[in-house]
């Protein structure tokens, strides 16, 4: 009896798994990065444009205070109106001696009290006329000295009400100590007023938002310039 044979298969391994060449980098955390980033650029969005209508209601909401008083009035150059409303303030005895900060240099005392019509007494007794300051940092600096050299503790601030914050910002740097009493000089009523769909109106509120936030910068990281002429004379010889 012829025994049958068993044929077995072999027992081969199991092949390798094939590697692919090139394994592709993880993208998890260049997409966590490129997503906070975005949240970031939101936020930083939401803050600013938070903040430009902070600004823009104190500005439309700020009114002179009733019955004004102070040791001195500074008023910053930039229109007639403000001088103006700065002398009948000194007129009315809300201060006893009066700052005109920022004059071109051409420009002369009589010229001012002209065009304010003010009286001639009371400007060569009471009225000091600033020929130092270029630009608002300047104007804080030149009232500084000013303040420091009478000795006043409150001072009455007049400029136009969208401009008030960042000088109400510059003075109180320059001068932390002093009480800067704002009385803001308004050209229109931006209360009542549809100011956002004015272009002019629009452009010159975010501009001073602008110039507003990198004051504050400025004043923070110390970056600092020199805004009085003599100094900026002073630099070049």
């Amino acid at each position: 009896m012829t025994m049958g044979h068993t044929t077995r298969n072999p027992i081969r391994p199991e092949p390798e798994l094939e590697r692919p060449e090139s394994v592709s980098p993880r993208r998890g955390p260049v997409r966590r990065v490129l997503r906070w980033m975005g949240f970031s650029c939101v936020l930083l969005a939401a803050l600013i444009f938070g903040g430009f209508l902070r600004f823009a209601d104190s500005v439309t909401t700020l009114k002179p205070p009733a019955e004004p008083r102070a040791d001195a009035i500074i008023v910053l150059t930039g229109g007639y109106q403000r001088i103006d409303q700065a002398v009948e303030l000194l007129q009315k005895g809300a201060g006893k001696r009066l700052l005109i900060s920022g004059a071109h240099p051409s420009t002369t005392p009589t010229q001012i009290r002209k065009m304010t019509q003010g009286p001639a007494d009371l400007f060569s007794c009471c009225v000091d006329i600033g020929y130092d300051a270029l630009d608002t940092i300047g104007n804080a600096e030149e009232a500084s000295n000013w303040i420091h050299d009478r000795g006043y503790k409150s001072i009455l601030v007049v400029t136009n009400n969208y401009h008030m914050p960042r000088s109400l910002a510059e003075l109180a740097y320059v001068d932390p100590d002093i009480e800067f009493i704002p009385y803001p000089v308004v050209n229109s009523d931006l209360k009542t007023r549809d100011w956002f769909i004015d272009p002019n109106a629009l452009r010159v509120m975010l501009a001073e938002y602008a110039k507003l936030l990198m004051a504050g910068a400025r004043n923070i990281l110390g970056l600092r310039h020199t805004g009085l002429r003599s100094a900026s004379l002073a630099g070049q010889s």
